[in-house]
């Protein structure tokens, strides 16, 4: 297991190299530029979250796969995948990872757009998009779609399921002493009893829990910048300087610092992806499936949710955890990584801090894990037909329990391969399908479409085949 954890951290390292990262940030500042910098319409995606599309085609409303959808997103990379992101890369870390948040707005809406313009229905009436039928229908390159779909298959395992599970149960053993395989049986029984119903259960349940746990997280985050008020500027001054390691290079020591700077930017950039997963080519699937009319509708109400995650989420618990550390230096953060960096700063909350640092986590994770049962099941739809729902689901089950007893340095190594191997097909598709994005972006934004139910019918899949 040793070796087997050496190999993948190895993988992992190559596919997290310059060339992805340049790849992904190049994708979210062309992209942002290509759509005319659609950030600045985020005021509109969050105020149609909240407006029904009367009369659309679709199988949840809109707000129903946003909050599916950040169910997913606004999980344990929010907690532990920051904390993880600051004790490797540095403070730095934190800049690259909001970075690529607020530049990432621009890909989130870019592959939403094309999952809702070329989604389908399933023989069994169920509509099913994402980047797979983007790059089948906008593309003709169904081989890459196939590759796509394989990757989210498994990555569900990985990012949604063990990774998840992983850090709930090695909460409850630090905090109450459950033993792993206990937390095992119990995350397996919810989440079975949630995903059996489908997209519609999962986005019921999304739609009750994201709202609550967000708001006591960030209200917990709140309070601590508060205690820590006198040091939020100079943390932001840190980590400014952190990110492009401006004390070594005005110590001329250029090529170090290059080096700790490409540090910060990987896992910045990485745990960023991890967190809000703009350019994965993941929360599309669930865009897909909204009660929409018009693909750049549904976009925008998807692009708020990197929004929330990274530029409100991210960087409140990365300003949590420095402000923390340069308020007490007597903590012995030496050596601490993610949960337990995390944990030492909520310390300062008396009596509750732990309570709320805790739930955040659990139900973060819990979250996470059903919103990407339902990427993993349409991974596999679209390779085997339906057929294959019911059997995914019941192994996503076992696998969310097994998760559980698995080291978390694998488990993350793993994820993070995973998410890179997904990420290309599907930058693939969001670069040579622009001009389509950059036109249907115009015509929107410019009132010149039509928007009635008889906009962009959703055909059969198997009237395409």
């Amino acid at each position: 297991m040793e070796k087997f954890g050496q190999i993948v951290e190895m993988i992992d390292g190559w596919l997290w190299g310059p060339p992805l990262l340049i790849l992904l940030v190049g994708t979210h500042i062309f992209m942002t530029f290509r759509t005319g910098i659609i950030q600045r319409k985020l005021g509109l995606g969050i105020k149609l979250s909240v407006t029904p599309d009367k009369g659309s085609v679709g199988d949840v409303s809109q707000f129903g796969a946003l909050a599916t959808a950040l169910s997913s997103t606004i999980g344990t990379g929010n907690i532990i995948g920051v904390g993880t992101a600051i004790a490797a890369g540095g403070p730095g870390a934190l800049l690259w990872m909001w970075l690529t948040g607020v530049f990432g707005i621009a890909t989130k809406y870019s592959e939403s757009l094309i999952a809702v313009k070329y989604r389908v229905k399933d023989d069994k009436g169920m509509i099913i998009g994402g980047a797979m039928f983007a790059l089948e229908r906008g593309l003709k390159m169904k081989w890459l779609g196939i590759l796509f779909a394989a990757f989210t298959a498994v990555a569900a395992f990985g990012i949604g399921s063990g990774v998840q599970s992983n850090a709930v149960a090695t909460r409850l053993f630090d905090n109450f002493g459950m033993a792993p395989w206990v937390s095992g049986v119990i995350i397996a029984a919810l989440t079975g009893m949630v995903i059996i119903g489908g997209l519609k259960w999962i986005a019921r349940a999304s739609e009750a829990l994201v709202p609550f746990m967000s708001v006591v997280y960030v209200l917990g985050c709140l309070i601590i910048l508060v205690i820590n008020a006198r040091f939020i500027f100079p943390a932001i001054q840190l980590v400014c300087s952190s990110a492009f390691n401006i004390r070594s290079v005005g110590g001329g020591f250029l090529g170090f610092a290059a080096v700790k700077m490409l540090t910060a930017a990987r896992y910045g950039v990485a745990r960023g992806l991890f967190s809000n997963e703009s350019g994965m080519g993941s929360a599309p699937i669930v865009a897909a499936a909204a009660q929409t009319r018009n693909p750049v509708r549904q976009a925008l109400v998807s692009c708020s949710g990197t929004f929330w995650d990274t530029v409100i989420i991210c960087l409140m618990t990365g300003l949590v955890i420095i402000t923390s550390v340069m308020a007490h230096p007597e903590l012995h953060i030496d050596g601490l990584k993610g949960d337990a960096l995390t944990r030492t700063a909520f310390s300062q909350i008396p009596s509750v801090g732990n309570f709320i640092l805790t739930f955040g986590l659990i139900t973060f994770a819990f979250s996470t894990i059903l919103g990407w049962s339902y990427y993993g099941e349409k991974g596999l739809e679209y390779l085997l037909g339906t057929k294959s729902i019911i059997p995914y689901r019941i192994i996503y089950v076992i696998v969310a329990f097994l998760g559980t007893v698995l080291s978390l340095d694998l488990v993350w190594n793993i994820a993070d391969a995973l998410n890179a191997l997904m990420t290309i097909p599907n930058l693939i598709a969001v670069l040579l399908l622009s001009g389509v994005i950059a036109a249907e972006t115009k015509k929107y934004l410019s009132g010149n479409h039509i928007d009635d139910a008889s906009n962009d019918p959703v055909p059969l899949r198997s009237d395409i085949e």
